[in-house]
């Protein structure tokens, strides 16, 4: 069964978060039968030649300079040749390994499904329990740090937005699985550690970047996908939010990006235009009743 599946990781700069990573997927004997892709997105830190030295096995795809995560996902997809690919971040490994016979069947019986959604654990530290009682559920999107995906229906819809650079992609494509009938389950089994401190991002540099990518990324697909009639709502709301919730109690480096988000909807109007999918006034409803994306699993004491 591990023959159908390919393995993509993308990375940039974080040589001693991807060494850690693929260490434990040695550790539970993954690497030595998956085939496993790596993206190397214009590392200075010497990655690429780590990777040749120690992971031979590994296929690798290295840039001259950093072209962003998305599109180093679409270069991924691209290279697979296997029924499903996993995607993992350079940051996150697996606390339950993945049952590859189990998900092949689950696919077959569920053949209306493109994406399986893992588990994810955000923090430094791995929790102290993993059990979880969740069930598999149908959900709007899913995480990228951890994902499946059947290639058959990655192959019916639009590559990533390149031009979204980061954030945003996940909801992107799920709005273009939903005009296709195509599903996303949340798959609780598989329970990966995503190596983050989602509470310390404030005091770093790229601070600001993220949060103008986030929005801009998430007011695109409001415009992309949103019944005409909704977007003003949306979009005004979003922005009363920003500024409620963290720029009026202090947080300054959000109204830039606020403002620097705007500008970039202004500027990349034509793309906008050109990739227009919107859900009828019907869909849009159909899908708000699917249940939310599943981002943050905190386990029980």
């Amino acid at each position: 069964m591990i023959e159908n599946f390919t393995l993509c990781i993308t990375t940039y700069n974080r040589i001693s978060e991807l060494k850690f990573t693929l260490a434990h997927l040695n550790a539970i004997n993954i690497l030595s039968g998956l085939r496993c892709v790596i993206c190397d997105d214009g590392s200075t830190d010497e990655t690429s030649e780590f990777l040749m030295k120690n992971y031979p096995r590994i296929e690798l795809i290295r840039h001259d300079k950093n072209k962003g995560l998305i599109q180093s996902r679409n270069e991924l997809f691209k290279l697979v040749t296997t029924e499903y690919a996993i995607f993992i971040d350079d940051d996150s490994h697996f606390l339950t390994p993945p049952d590859f016979e189990k998900i092949c069947n689950y696919f077959r019986v569920k053949s209306n499904c493109a994406v399986l959604g893992f588990r994810i654990f955000w923090g430094l530290n791995q929790p102290n329990n993993y059990e979880s009682h969740e069930e598999i559920q149908r959900m709007k999107s899913f995480v990228g740090c951890g994902h499946l995906w059947r290639m058959s229906a990655w192959n019916e819809i639009p590559d990533y937005p390149e031009w979204y650079k980061f954030y945003g992609e996940e909801d992107y494509a799920s709005f273009n699985l939903f005009k296709r009938n195509w599903e996303i389950h949340y798959f609780p089994e598989i329970l990966v550690h995503h190596r983050v401190d989602v509470s310390s991002r404030k005091k770093n540099l790229d601070y600001t970047a993220r949060n103008r990518r986030a929005l801009r990324a998430g007011w695109s697909n409001y415009l992309l996908f949103y019944p005409i009639k909704l977007i003003p709502r949306k979009l005004g709301s979003s922005i009363w939010g920003q500024l409620r919730d963290k720029v009026f109690k202090g947080d300054l480096k959000v109204w830039f990006a606020v403002i620097f988000a705007l500008y970039d909807l202004i500027r990349n109007n034509l793309s906008l235009l050109k990739n227009v999918n919107r859900l009828t006034n019907d869909q849009y409803d159909d899908y708000r009743m699917i249940a939310d994306t599943k981002i943050y699993w905190v386990p029980k004491n």
